[in-house]
């Protein structure tokens, strides 16, 4: 199976056709966020997604909660799927797919500790993928991704080998660790976000050099 790789927090037309030119599967697009790099308003989104070419992914990365802030949060930006990057409050993900038929839903699990296993694994039946991430949304000011920090990846494999949906692994990747964390977890997909900019700019030659090192045999 050919690993995908989805490069998040992009912020322009020109970052989404280069992470494009370079293979990615999917981009990332954030919207407003309690911490963290990379939020972009809703109208941009929208701008950026209506111009990717099937078959790449268009992630809306959400920290709305609840499922009619979650369906409304994608009217606006009319994404092909949606990131929550927090815990549902409020509705279910069968009503959010009933509402939003055709749109993939994949929930990030903040990995922390055995816990994290537990609620992958619990999600992992009602979702389309689930995204492994080193946020902390229990902090007073949640942490819900874009850290650059990297989690214990063997609790990441285990959530691999058991879960009911494909898994994307994130948190602190660059072109120095990824394969490394391939090899570890095994991913259905790896997303990076800083690992391949200077200075906020996504940086062509660590771009060129993830792929390279995320897809060598």
């Amino acid at each position: 199976m050919t690993l995908r790789i989805k490069i998040c927090c992009i912020k322009s037309e020109y970052e989404a056709r280069t992470a494009i030119e370079f293979g990615a599967s999917a981009i990332g697009l954030v919207g407003r966020m309690p911490s963290g790099p990379g939020p972009i308003p809703d109208k941009l989104i929208r701008q950026i997604a209506e111009t990717v070419p099937p078959p790449v992914a268009t992630f809306l990365l959400t920290s709305e909660t609840s499922v009619s802030e979650i369906i409304e949060h994608h009217h606006r930006t009319n994404t092909n799927t949606i990131q929550i990057v927090d815990s549902l409050s409020s509705g279910t993900y069968s009503q959010l797919k009933a509402a939003l038929p055709g749109v993939k839903i994949v929930q990030v699990i903040h990995v922390i500790d055995e816990k994290s296993v537990d609620e992958a694994l619990g999600i992992s039946e009602m979702v389309d993928a689930i995204l492994l991430d080193s946020g902390n949304p229990k902090l007073k000011v949640k942490e819900l991704g874009g850290t650059g920090r990297v989690h214990n990846w063997k609790l990441s494999r285990q959530i691999r080998e058991n879960s009911k949906c494909p898994v994307f692994l994130a948190g602190g990747l660059n072109p120095e660790n990824v394969r490394k964390a391939i090899e570890e977890v095994q991913p259905f997909a790896v997303d990076v976000c800083s690992g391949v900019r200077t200075d906020g700019k996504l940086d062509r030659q660590k771009l060129e050099l993830f792929f390279i090192r995320a897809l060598k045999n």
